[in-house]
């Protein structure tokens, strides 16, 4: 706290602030700093206020121990000077009986006498003031349930019983009632009297989170699986990192052991670390230790015991020994509860949770479901292919001689002899074989730096790729190879164009090296066969990728004549890598200059030369092509079949020769074309994930970006928010080493998310810092623009219009430099109708004010489009002149303008509704029917129509009263629509116009 508040209204004023903060250490600290300054002043009423804030805030930060010590001061106010409470302070004071019988419980060191000379006090307490004892059999129904003595008595006593003003809320007794039930075994039952609780129908500050926590396995146990997935994501989400409810967190843990998540578990027990640390309640610790304890108790049963484990805090942790340290305080803890109680009931609870068997052996509970080998550290050997390879040869000649060999045709085998030879080589005993066959180390050393380039350029890192080319050529040319050296120089000189921007500078880059390229290659002599057909691929591939950048009809024919040298000299030495390459490059080359049927048959010879003369590992890069050919033919079907032959090929082979992310990524676009975004959505995590495995993380995030955009397009929000939530806590992401835009990119689909799962004060809180953050973002104020609009709708919907309307103000500035005139204009339109709708009257000059900022948007717009429009129709002139109609097109927002003007008349119509200027209303609701037009038959905005005219019979008919004009408008409506066919646009007036016939 900054400074001590110097008077009372001060330290209302900040008792208030402090009551937004989340539990936790800050709002502790504060609420024990502001009793401090209570104390400084002679009125005792705001002391009772902060010592209320206090308990509040030990009560639910898990301090158990220090709540009931607050009550005793505030007890003793209310015995000594009865008169300060209020009504509702002596409603809060009666509340907080029960908040201490709970933590007593909570307490070991409470003997049980102690806990059961409370319950008493509370009884004589409540039956002194006249109240109801339902509450009170409540607390001792608790007390019985935790010993084990007597519980079927005290639910009886507290069951039967009829609710108070002072019982816990509805949500809260319905999960204790589950939950007797629950420990009689009746899962049935239990869930039964749990679906108010489930369904959103009842809920509190701590529920449904608690009651999902313990209906998770009853869902599984009853075969109610997809529900229980549902559940735990949703259910975890309210109760992660929060200390009041680690035992929930426990619960979440367990369910993802026992359902084949082991690695989500892990997952989650490292975003609740400080669990360890912040849990003062020796209650809640048990029941999150005991949850810690199933989780990693399976996962050594698996033989993962040496994984790494997040723990308690100060050291690092193996799943072994953190399950040893775990299982030791969970032990003690138990033990000290039952020899308080004097039962065994906590320790017979606790074997019971340890001793479950895995209810399902593996249940896919997010989109980013991963195994304990995928979080295992990464294995120093390339993994095994499916595929049975050729053995890597003992004899380190045989080795050496083999991995040329096999690069020489190209061969994805080649990658793991290489990577086993650099394995030896860099060993300090390694001895370099003394034969002429072999060559000597230098060579070698070149070999191996030739493959690392190529990783890296696989990995798009192709300054490293350019430089390791280089220096692999400069040792060649000292081993006396210089064919090799022409080839790496090649190589680099392609690399090196791929770093150029721009097409306008990559054309030119591309031309000056293909120009290069053709000297290296005429001054080099004496190349066997299969190195100057990799130059003369490497000529075609510079050219191609010319015409790739440029698209320029003058680019093609120097492609094909490269090619045509390749095929002629590839043939004649029977290069057959270089003949399939080249065919390839030939249909992309055909695809590229627009002629999609000539690269289809292209392809379709080159697959049946693959499959009757090879080399077969070139089918899966072909099927490849061809798919993605069919999708530019509209043949969605026939692509999909090809994506999946491809990717079902490419698992036969080893190393990144293949790239299976593209294939999968090509297969969900497949997918979404033919109408199947749910296993799209599969694919695209599954890209994601390899990606992730071959170290591109940038592919791999961008990809998980798209994957997430599209879960919540369809309408999966807890996935999306589960999906994003596990990207982000990416070790590397976390630290802030991604690239902060594609992050930025993550949590704007996340706080999307928020706001479509309606948590209105998380998604409020993530926009607010992403709006701050994109204001740095000098290169790209549209982006800002977008999300301060954004920002500003969820602060209008959480009634902060000042705030509102400063993010509304930089959303203005940030799109006066790079114009989103569609998107501000929208969100502007949405916060004059919130503040017009909360505010009524009193809000409307501010709601106005919103709305003729978006008319100067829409007049902008409108000038942009006429300015657009006449750009189109000189080149369309020039284009006619020259005789190239085909190039003519149509502005992409011609009827962005009227559109915004529609809308922005309806949208005044609303606002004056809700802010009572009827007549305003009416005439700017009847501006947008006139802006609409009257619907025809093929027209679909019939909708739009009707809700426009029905609204503009409720100004006119209900508000103004002017019943006659209303019903013409609506019955001549309802028979336009009607004639049009449109019937179900037709229900909402046809009812408003009975409606106000009733009410003649």
């Amino acid at each position: 706290m900054p400074t001590a508040p110097q008077n009372t209204d001060e330290l209302y004023q900040a008792l208030q602030a402090n009551d937004e903060r989340p539990y936790g250490r800050t709002r502790t600290v504060t609420a024990e700093e502001l009793v401090d300054a209570a104390e400084q002043f002679e009125e005792p009423v705001p002391l009772i206020h902060a010592l209320l804030e206090l308990q509040e805030a030990y009560t639910y930060g898990s301090e158990p121990r220090k709540s009931p010590v607050v009550f005793a001061r505030l007890l003793n106010l209310f015995d000594e000077q009865p008169d300060l409470f209020d009504e509702r302070l002596r409603y809060m004071l009666f509340w907080r009986f029960k908040w201490v019988s709970n933590a007593l419980r909570q307490l070991p060191e409470i003997p049980l006498t102690g806990l059961h000379q409370w319950l008493t006090e509370m009884r004589e307490r409540y039956e002194k003031a006249g109240l109801g004892l339902q509450p009170y059999y409540g607390e001792a129904y608790q007390l019985a349930a935790h010993t084990g003595e007597d519980t079927t008595l005290a639910y009886e006593l507290w069951a039967a019983r009829t609710r108070t003003r002072f019982s816990d809320c509805e949500a809260c007794e319905i999960c204790r009632r589950a939950c007797h039930h629950l420990t009689a075994g009746d899962d049935e039952r239990a869930l039964a009297v749990w679906e108010p609780v489930l369904a959103g129908k009842e809920s509190c500050q701590e529920e449904p989170a608690r009651s999902v926590s313990y209906a998770l396995l009853p869902l599984l146990r009853t075969g109610r699986v997809e529900r229980a997935r549902e559940l735990h994501l949703a259910g975890y989400r309210g109760c992660r990192r929060n200390p009041s409810m680690a035992g929930e967190v426990g619960r979440h843990l367990e369910f993802c052991a026992l359902t084949g998540n082991e690695a989500r578990g892990l997952e989650l027990l490292a975003e609740n670390r400080n669990l360890f640390d912040e849990v003062d309640s020796p209650l809640e610790q048990l029941d999150f230790l005991t949850g810690v304890e199933v989780l990693l108790q399976r996962v050594e049963s698996l033989g993962h015991g040496g994984l790494p484990a997040a723990g308690h805090p100060g050291r690092t942790w193996t799943v072994s020994g953190l399950r040893a340290e775990v299982r030791t305080r969970a032990d003690d803890l138990a033990a000290r509860f039952d020899t308080r109680n004097g039962t065994t009931t906590v320790t017979d609870r606790r074997r019971a949770r340890l001793d479950r068997a895995p209810l399902l052996d593996a249940l896919e509970l997010t989109l980013r479901t991963r195994s304990l080998d995928d979080v295992a550290p990464a294995a120093p050997t390339a993994a095994p292919a499916p595929r049975t390879a050729e053995a890597v040869p003992e004899s380190l000649s045989e080795l050496i001689l083999r991995a040329r060999a096999l690069d020489e045709k190209g061969h994805p085998d080649t990658r793991a002899c290489w990577t086993r030879l650099r394995t030896l080589v860099a060993a300090p005993d390694y001895t370099h074989p003394d034969d002429p066959a072999v060559g000597p180390l230098v060579l070698l050393r070149a070999d191996l730096l030739s493959d690392e380039a190529s990783q890296a350029g696989e990995k798009d890192d192709h300054a490293e790729a350019a430089a390791l080319h280089e220096e692999a050529a400069a040792l060649y040319e000292d081993a006396g190879e210089p064919g090799h050296a022409a080839v790496e120089r090649g190589t680099a000189l392609l690399a090196e164009a791929e770093r150029a921007e721009g097409a306008e500078a990559k054309a030119a880059v591309l031309t000056d090296a293909h120009a290069t390229m053709v000297r290296l290659h005429e001054s080099t002599t004496g190349l066997p066969p299969y190195q100057e057909a990799r130059l003369l691929r490497l000529r075609a591939t510079l050219l191609g990728m010319r015409l790739q950048w440029t698209r320029s009809e003058e680019h093609i024919a120097p492609v094909f004549a490269e090619l045509d040298l390749l095929h002629t000299f590839a043939t004649r030495h029977d290069v057959a890598g270089q003949i399939s390459g080249g065919l390839l490059l030939r249909a992309t080359t055909h695809a590229l200059a627009g002629d999609l049927p000539a690269a289809l048959a292209e392809i379709d010879a080159l697959l049946e030369r693959l499959r009757s003369q090879g080399p077969d590992w070139h089918l899966p890069r072909t099927l490849g092509l061809r798919g993605r050919l069919q999708l530019g033919l509209q043949d969605a079907q026939a692509a999909y079949t090809d994506f999946a032959e491809a990717l079902r090929l490419s698992g036969q082979w080893q190393g990144d020769t293949i790239d299976p992310s593209r294939l999968l990524a090509d297969l969900a676009e497949a997918c979404m074309h033919l109408g199947r975004p749910d296993e799209a959505l599969r694919h695209l995590t599954r890209a994601a994930e390899t990606d992730l495995r071959r170290d591109r993380r940038i592919d791999a995030f961008c990809t998980y970006s798209n994957a997430a955009r599209l879960s919540l397009d369809l309408g999966r929000v807890e996935d999306c928010i589960a999906l994003l939530d596990s990207v982000l806590a990416e070790p590397d992401v976390a630290a802030g080493e991604l690239d902060d835009r594609l992050t930025a990119q993550l949590r704007l689909t996340r706080a999307r998310a928020l706001r479509a799962g309606e948590d209105l004060k998380a998604a409020t809180a993530e926009f607010a810092a992403l709006a701050a953050e994109s204001a740095g973002w000098d290169d790209d104020p549209g982006s800002h623009a977008m999300i301060a609009a954004e920002t500003a709708v969820l602060l209008g919907e959480s009634g902060e219009f000042d705030r509102a309307r400063e993010a509304a103000d930089q959303a203005i500035a940030a799109h006066r430099l790079a114009p989103r005139h569609e998107q501000l204009s929208n969100s502007l339109r949405e916060l004059a109708c919130l503040q017009a709708q909360q505010q009524g009257p009193d809000g409307l000059p501010a709601a106005l004010a919103y709305l003729a900022d978006a008319g100067r948007i829409a007049d902008e717009a409108r000038i942009a489009d006429e300015a657009g429009e006449a750009r189109i129709a000189d080149e369309n002139r020039i284009a006619d002149e020259a005789g190239e109609a085909e190039h003519r097109t149509h502005g992409a927002s011609e009827t962005r303008g009227p559109s915004l003007d529609t809308a922005l008349a309806y949208e005044y119509g609303r606002v004056n509704a809700y802010g009572r200027a009827y007549e305003d209303a009416l005439a700017a609701l009847e501006k947008a029917q006139a802006l609409l037009g009257e619907p025809g038959p093929e027209d679909d905005w019939a909708g739009q129509w009707a809700e426009c005219v029905r609204l503009t019979g409720v100004v006119e008919g209900l508000y103004l009263k002017r019943t006659g004009p209303a019903l013409t408008r609506l019955d001549a409506a309802v028979s336009h629509l009607t004639a049009l066919g449109h019937e179900e646009e037709t229900a909402p007036l046809a009812s408003l116009a009975a409606r106000l016939r009733d009410e003649e």
